[in-house]
């Protein structure tokens, strides 16, 4: 699946049951809506934000008009580094995105322009370049795997804004709660 702020894309293989579930979880306000695609893992071929949506070029156009209209986005279709699972190889929030480690800098250039936030090339869990099955993040938080190094860290904590936000309550507690797990 993939979603930001305003809904929620699911395969058509979601039950009436776990759809249900997810109504029953969430704020009335966000939409939730099952597509029939051929390419139904969508969280790899697509990428978005609350604002823009890179997708895999052979997507159903009717999928791309749910994508925009649920999801209130803007998409574009794209590919990162010549590999069509953009949803794989880039991670997005609000403040900026982690794009696969080929990315030439042009093209990094070019979606940075599309998406209106700053990219960064660069890998997650030890130098694996499938950036998001290695990481999730939001406007505020971001977690990664176990194997991520610390300058994998730094370099995510920079192009995501991360170290620039006040510390909320939520994060602290959070952030507490995982060492103290982990201890």
């Amino acid at each position: 699946m993939c979603g930001n702020k305003n809904g929620l894309i699911l395969p058509n293989s979601t039950t009436d049951n776990e759809l249900q579930h997810l109504r029953n979880a969430l704020p009335e306000k966000i939409k939730i809506q099952r597509v029939e695609e051929r390419l139904s893992a969508l969280g790899n071929v697509i990428a978005c934000n609350d604002y823009v949506a890179l997708i895999h070029p052979d997507l159903d156009r009717e999928t791309e008009e749910i994508i925009t209209d649920v999801l209130q986005v803007e998409a574009f279709r794209q590919t990162i580094a010549s590999n069509v699972l953009v949803g794989s190889y880039c991670v997005l929030s609000n403040q900026g995105g982690l794009v696969h480690p080929n990315t030439s800098i042009v093209d990094q250039e070019e979606l940075s322009s599309l998406l209106q936030v700053p990219l960064v090339a660069g890998t997650v869990n030890r130098g694996s370049d499938v950036v998001s099955a290695g990481m999730v993040v939001n406007d505020w938080s971001a977690f990664c795997g176990m194997d991520t190094t610390s300058t994998e860290l730094t370099v995510i904590e920079s192009v995501f804004r991360l170290n620039e936000s006040v510390p909320s309550s939520i994060a602290t507690n959070m952030r507490a709660s995982l060492i103290e797990s982990m201890s």
